[in-house]
């Protein structure tokens, strides 16, 4: 089996590298990343070389992707997005090419290619933002109503998809997840940035009043549901990925505190992002009785793996806070949350 990943360097593109070709033992991997600044080649360590082969390439540039893209390929896979709802906020120039141009630009090499399945890995942020109460829960049928550029793009990303569908007849299905935790995430993220703040006793930054909801899910079991559909999915399909896990910001950062030994005395709540969505809940119903998927870990369990990763590997964290990260974190907080 040979697959083709974009976005193989990030934090969910790498964990599902890893995952694929843990899984599947007949499998070969091309990982095509631009190794912007959320791409790490340090994410890619340790991988079977002989299976895995690393391509930089951007996906908006269509002669690199035809150029790696080998006929014969069964399924892409694409990671590859500008994810980071703050930065689509300070400029959304980038979100626009990578999310929407570079989607299409990989339909289109799929079906010169005669790929036999498009995996478009999209986000609960389309649908945009739910009702404080517990009763209501993004469906695959909620409407579109994305709250910042980043979720318009990938909301626009999906059109796509569905249209190469539609028009071309490509073998496409899409995957909506809610917010991702585990080793290898880029430390401005909520939760590494807590746990890499907590580590050194620096101000944690909470954003309003810290009681916005997400639904989380641990990297690796939102891995194994797109392992699934791989497998099981419906062409044409929609499937949202959850672990009905909702929690309040504040609970989050309560609960690393808490794990890691540190005071609250670290929280810092600074001024809420401009639009900011109030709550995400999935209904991860449709992948649990068509892909058969189930989340493996708890929250608690997840938390803990993912505290012990950050804790046993200081250097990852060093290289990956370089200058422009900390140029980043100052302008986005100000002396508020400063890091040293």
């Amino acid at each position: 089996m040979k697959l083709f990943v974009t976005g193989g360097a990030g934090f969910i593109g790498s964990a599902f590298v890893r995952l694929a070709l843990e899984e599947i033992p007949n499998c070969s991997v091309v990982n095509f990343d631009a190794l912007t600044y959320a791409g790490n080649r340090d994410n890619l360590e340790g991988l079977d070389t002989a299976r895995h082969h690393f391509v930089h390439g951007d996906i908006c540039n269509g002669d690199a992707v035809m150029n790696a893209l080998e006929e014969g390929v069964d399924a892409v896979f694409n990671f590859a997005a500008e994810s980071h709802v703050d930065r689509s906020i300070a400029s959304a120039a980038e979100f626009l090419r990578t999310n929407i141009v570079g989607t299409q630009v990989l339909l289109d090499a799929a079906r010169q290619r005669n790929v036999k399945r498009f995996v478009q890995v999209s986000t609960d942020e389309v649908m945009g933002s739910l009702p404080e109460n517990e009763t209501a829960f993004f469906t695959e049928t909620s409407p579109f109503a994305p709250n910042s550029p980043y979720a318009a793009s990938k909301a626009a990303a999906e059109h796509l998809v569905r249209a190469a569908h539609h028009t071309f007849g490509l073998n496409t299905v899409i995957t909506r997840c809610g917010n991702n935790y585990g080793p290898r995430q880029f430390p401005e993220k909520f939760l590494p940035l807590m746990i890499c703040n907590a580590l050194n006793d620096e101000a944690i930054p909470i954003y309003g009043d810290g009681l916005n909801v997400r639904d989380w899910i641990y990297v690796d079991d939102h891995c194994r549901a797109i392992l699934a559909v791989l497998e099981k999915g419906k062409s044409g399909a929609v499937y949202n990925i959850g672990a009905r896990n909702q929690r309040r910001n504040i609970e989050v950062a309560e609960s690393v505190l808490a794990a890691l030994g540190k005071p609250k005395s670290l929280l810092s709540f600074v001024v809420d992002r401009p639009g900011h969505d109030r709550r995400y809940a999935i209904d991860p119903s449709l992948a649990e009785s068509e892909l058969g998927w189930r989340p493996h870990e708890t929250w608690e369990s997840g938390v803990q793996k993912t505290i012990q990763w950050y804790q046993q590997n200081s250097r990852w964290i060093e290289r990956t806070r370089n200058n422009e990260y900390r140029e980043y974190y100052q302008k986005q907080y100000g002396n508020e949350g400063k890091i040293s």
